[in-house]
């Protein structure tokens, strides 16, 4: 058998990875749905900001689910000038656990930057000329509270798609193919 018959024929993604892989995006939807229902009450020159904000966050989100499907091993044939083509696993492991550690980054230096200065001086912009801001209520947190969960789940899901498919189980000398 080839390397590649094994990419291949991958072992299936356990349950809770399924699961996983099905929670990223609806850990992401709450947000870009309020992101986009902004929409009616801003000015013309932030929507297309929402706009791309909410589909790349859930373009990003439903592209965990090709860790768990055949589609995230082998292009789908109506790909143009792609398709049927492999997927090259050790790519999208790396790009996935740097992709889900970014979000643990990101909610840790929030979470740490929250209880910093809004204790000491109110909720404030990124730099010192930046106007500071009133905190977040808990009207627009519970929105993005459950993205709090999006980079570890990548981070599980990526994990075990790189054991299942970068580095399959080999025939062992006593197993018998067929």
């Amino acid at each position: 058998m080839t390397t590649d018959s094994y990419r291949t024929w991958a072992a299936e993604p356990p349950r809770w990875a399924v699961w996983a892989a099905y929670a990223v995006p609806l850990c992401v939807l709450p947000s870009a749905v309020w992101r986009l229902t902004l929409l009616v009450t801003d000015d013309a020159v932030t929507s297309w900001y929402m706009i791309f904000l909410s589909v790349l966050s859930m373009g990003l989100a439903l592209s965990t689910l090709g860790l768990v499907h055949r589609w995230g091993q082998r292009l789908p044939h109506w790909v143009p000038l792609l398709g049927g083509r492999p997927v090259p696993a050790r790519p999208v492991v790396i790009v996935a656990l740097i992709g889900g550690s970014v979000l643990v980054a990101i909610c840790v230096y929030l979470l740490v930057n929250s209880r910093l200065h809004v204790v000491e001086r109110g909720w404030v912009g990124i730099g010192r000329d930046d106007p500071a801001h009133p905190a977040p209520t808990g009207e627009v947190l519970r929105y993005y509270a459950p993205m709090v969960a999006w980079g570890p789940l990548v981070i599980a899901v990526a994990a075990d798609y790189g054991r299942r498919v970068v580095r399959p189980r080999r025939p062992l000398a006593g197993d018998h193919l067929g």
